[in-house]
């Protein structure tokens, strides 16, 4: 095993201002329960010239989701007791439906309430009451899969968490978290901060970039459970000192979240209590990410090698990036180069029927494979016999198809090429009844657009870009939560007279709406 590197460790620390450049941030390293490094950089407000500090409060958003199961564990004990209760939550939902312990696994298949608001004609900028995730549940009439058969990233299983922690113990989650969490572990500085208009300390985040420039991110968004935690790195450095001081009590609060999770099959699963379980540098990790307009949040834990990372940042670079990158020069890793080069035959749009959903793949100048299926691009390194692969999905390509797999997932699909020239007859209004929205699509010019509606407004225009023959693609890289959906795949439906009858929306957070056309 890789054993600790000082001197590379100290080396990268320091370098990531200049590595992902922005305002400010973060970062610390824990190695065997002591802080071994620290630092700070940049400010916290540029406009009031506040400099970032190692006590600066910023959200930590997702990462808070290891915290709602912490203290769901340790307040409610034995959970299945409570998993009559997910009813009351989504009244109009069909089949069967998940337990607390799939919700917790992020194995319900319920889509993802913050890819809905798109659909639900909200605009980034606009407000999220509390009230409204009730009437987003309310909405929801099917899921992704069975629950417990596979995977998919969904916010609200969470928000139910914490709505059930408060009604079965009476207490607020803010009391909860700190009588089961924060107090134990030391992070006397954690602030609960739902109402995301309101950042703790005065801490700015920024959206933009180094090319384009930084703006002050506005968001106002209420969210609790799936995330609604500010904490400092000094907070953050305690909880990964506490998991190493616990690391030998069976019952400790990481031991149990940190449980190896697997999927109703007993397919090992890589998603359990609020952790995403992993490898850098061939080290098992377990970690958690975490995004809100503005800002940038990532930890890691090395349980074998007792080490820890966090890397906290007011602005959108990759902190995945920086804290995995650090934990591999503490450990002493270097990148292994590729010993592949992907054949330029892979570069085209493919479409996986069964999820309903784009994968776009192209080849970079490095010979290595870009991907975009899910929130984002991912990049794939060429293996032999027609494979790539990424720590999230392989690709196998054959007779012009390509077999794609999510292993943490447990999903397996057949991505068929799409061929074609798109038509250009799909303007007009369309209704989805199980989401009781609309969408509303124009063209103009000889460029097409499209607009959602619902119970939280009419979203702004989108453009539209064809893919293949009724096949399109609606980016979506801004909304209230970040990270965005990414991109939504649109599927054309016609009737037997050639005729547009309706369509299919989805990306990969919110699958499989159908929308039917109305009028001419």
């Amino acid at each position: 095993m890789p054993s600790f590197d000082p001197v590379r460790a100290t080396a990268f620390l320091d370098s990531l201002p200049d590595r992902y450049r922005g305002p400010g941030g973060v970062a610390g390293i824990v190695h065997e329960g002591r802080v071994v490094a620290r630092h700070a950089w940049g400010f916290a407000d540029l406009g009031r010239h506040q400099p970032m500090t190692a006590g600066t409060p910023l959200p930590i958003c997702s990462i808070s989701k290891q915290f709602t199961c912490a203290t769901l564990l340790s307040a409610l004990g034995d959970t299945t007791r409570f998993d009559g209760r997910v009813g009351s939550f989504f009244p109009s939902l069909e089949g069967p439906l998940p337990t607390i312990a799939q919700m917790c696994h992020n194995q319900s298949g319920l889509r993802d309430y913050w890819a809905l608001t798109v659909l639900h004609g909200a605009t980034p900028d606009a407000p999220f009451r509390r009230s409204d995730a009730a009437a987003a549940f309310a909405r929801m009439r099917r899921t992704h899969f069975a629950p417990g058969t596979s995977y998919s990233y969904s916010n609200g299983n969470f928000r139910v968490l914490s709505d059930l922690l408060e009604t079965e113990t009476g207490r607020s989650l803010d009391e909860l978290y700190r009588a089961h969490v924060f107090g134990r572990a030391g992070m006397g500085s954690m602030v609960f901060t739902p109402d995301t208009a309101y950042p703790a300390g005065g801490v700015t985040g920024y959206e933009g970039s180094i090319d384009v420039g930084f703006f002050p991110a506005e968001n106002r968004i209420f969210w609790t459970g799936d995330a609604g935690l500010s904490g400092s790195l000094d907070d953050m450095l305690a909880w990964e000192a506490f998991i190493d001081a616990t690391r030998d009590d069976p019952d400790s609060l990481y031991r149990r979240i940190a449980a190896p999770p697997t999927f109703s099959d007993g397919t090992p699963a890589r998603y359990g209590y609020g952790l995403a379980h992993g490898t850098i540098a061939g080290i098992p990790v377990t970690g958690h990410g975490g995004a809100l307009r503005g800002f940038r949040a990532q930890r890691f834990h090395a349980a074998d090698a007792r080490l820890s990372v966090v890397v906290l940042l007011n602005h959108e670079a990759s902190a995945y990036g920086a804290a995995s990158g650090l934990l591999a020069a503490a450990l002493g890793a270097s990148t292994p180069r590729p010993t592949h080069v992907a054949d330029p035959a892979w570069n085209g749009v493919y479409l996986d029927g069964h999820a309903g959903l784009a994968l776009r793949v192209s080849l970079e100048c490095d010979g290595q494979l870009i991907a975009r299926y899910g929130t984002g691009p991912e990049r794939l390194a060429p293996g032999p016999a027609d494979s790539a692969a990424s720590d999230t999905m392989t690709l196998h390509r054959h007779d012009g198809c390509i077999a794609l797999e999510r292993p943490g997932e447990n999903y397996r699909a057949e991505a068929s090429r799409v061929a074609g020239a798109a038509r250009p007859d799909i303007a007009g209004v369309y209704a989805c009844a199980e989401l009781d929205s609309g969408l509303t699509i124009v063209a103009t010019g000889g460029g097409f657009y499209a607009a959602a509606s619902g119970f939280l407004g009419t979203g702004p225009m989108q453009p539209l870009y064809p893919l293949g023959d009724d096949v399109w693609t609606m980016p979506c890289q801004r909304s209230m939560d970040a990270p965005a959906p990414g991109d939504w795949t649109i599927r054309i439906r016609r009737s037997d007279d050639g005729r547009v009858s309706g369509l299919q929306i989805g990306c990969w957070l919110a699958r499989g709406l159908s929308y039917d056309r109305h009028g001419d």
